[in-house]
């Protein structure tokens, strides 16, 4: 069965780009007809300019091999190799000489903190080994665009954050352009740069994070956002006030900022904060402005 498909990506943005939404969405779809593990019905699929849908076999299967590289929940790791044999695997497949191919696992098994169980089998790792492993196993290539289809769903909640939090540390070395599914939507708001949400086979909103907080595309959306905590959402970029005066204000924040973490600040700024982007003053946010933010979260009720 196919799907329309329609996406463009930089893979150069280094952005989490994550697609959520209930069981049966649609969301495993899009990876696939991304991967053209599904072949779409229609629409187009660019990278840089070129479209994957008209890709032949042959360029497909290199385009795969040494540009793409994926992730799945089952973490699909093959029982009879060992984790360095695993992570191998993908780099014989591409022709390249044992020394090198070794020598590359490695340096991810180092970057994924698997130093120690390189002659371990899969059946002897914990859960979140195995998942360190497929992630190590699908690094090694050096991926352009990486996708990953609900890798933590299948983890207890304590290894989950952890993995989250090695994810997060690992994108900060390696600036990969990500496609993250989830049906998390805490999960969503924590990793991702952009997020769409999905119903029934549809997109029915794109934004970052606070945008879908904040202002919601209809019921559904707002469904998922009710109980996230606001304040941990919202950033002072996204309130900053442009046309107020800075006069008499001399403590500065970053747009990045959440209000969560720029709030004790107004206890010695009570006058209010300067906001900078990428070291440019962009305006002001003031305790005024947080209790406006907050106010204007949709009903929770």
């Amino acid at each position: 069965m196919g799907a329309a498909c329609n996406v463009s990506f930089d893979v150069h943005t280094g952005e989490i780009f994550v697609i959520m939404g209930l069981s049966g969405s649609g969301k495993s779809t899009v990876v696939r007809c991304l991967s053209r593990l599904i072949e779409p019905t229609a629409g187009e699929v660019l990278m840089d300019g070129e479209d994957l849908l008209k890709l032949s076999n042959d360029e497909l299967i290199e385009f795969r091999r040494h540009k793409m590289g994926m992730v799945f929940q089952n973490f699909g790791l093959l029982p009879h190799l060992t984790v360095l044999e695993n992570i191998c695997f993908p780099l014989k497949v591409q022709g390249i000489d044992l020394q090198k191919r070794a020598a590359r696992a490695q340096e991810v098994i180092q970057l994924v903190g698997l130093e120690g169980r390189e002659d371990s089998f899969p059946r002897e790792l914990s859960g979140g080994q195995q998942q360190r492993v497929g992630i190590a196993r699908s690094l090694a290539v050096e991926p352009e665009i990486w996708f990953l289809d609900e890798p933590f769903s299948a983890l207890d909640p304590l290894i989950r954050r952890q993995m989250q939090n090695e994810f997060l540390r690992l994108q900060k070395l390696l600036h990969k352009t990500i496609v993250f599914i989830t049906h998390d939507f805490l999960e969503a708001l924590r990793l991702a740069d952009r997020i769409a949400i999905m119903k029934d086979g549809q997109v029915v909103q794109i934004g970052a994070p606070a945008q879908l907080v904040l202002n919601p595309a209809d019921d559904y959306v707002a469904e998922f956002t009710k109980d996230v905590p606001r304040v941990r959402i919202i950033t002072a970029g996204e309130i900053v006030d442009a046309n107020q005066s800075t006069d008499g204000i001399s403590q500065r924040v970053d747009a990045s900022a959440t209000l969560e973490s720029i709030m004790p600040g107004f206890n010695d700024h009570p006058e209010g904060l300067i906001v900078q982007r990428d070291g440019v003053d962009i305006g002001i946010v003031t305790p005024q402005l947080v209790v406006n933010a907050m106010a204007a979260a949709p009903d929770q009720g």
